[in-house]
């Protein structure tokens, strides 16, 4: 490999790395199916206390 296109190569890595931190993503974080439960049957204990 010559030095030029090495040189090239560590340029576009950076590069690409920068981006990844910079780029937000606009999916919602996950939540696993027992810790939906978990918050459903709080919500669920929250609602009859209010009542």
């Amino acid at each position: 490999m010559n030095r030029k296109a090495k040189i090239q190569k560590l340029h576009d890595k950076r590069l690409k790395r920068a981006r990844a931190k910079l780029k937000t993503s606009s999916k919602e974080k996950y939540i696993s199916k027992a810790d939906r439960a978990k918050m459903e049957e709080e919500g669920e204990v929250k609602s009859e206390s209010e009542a």
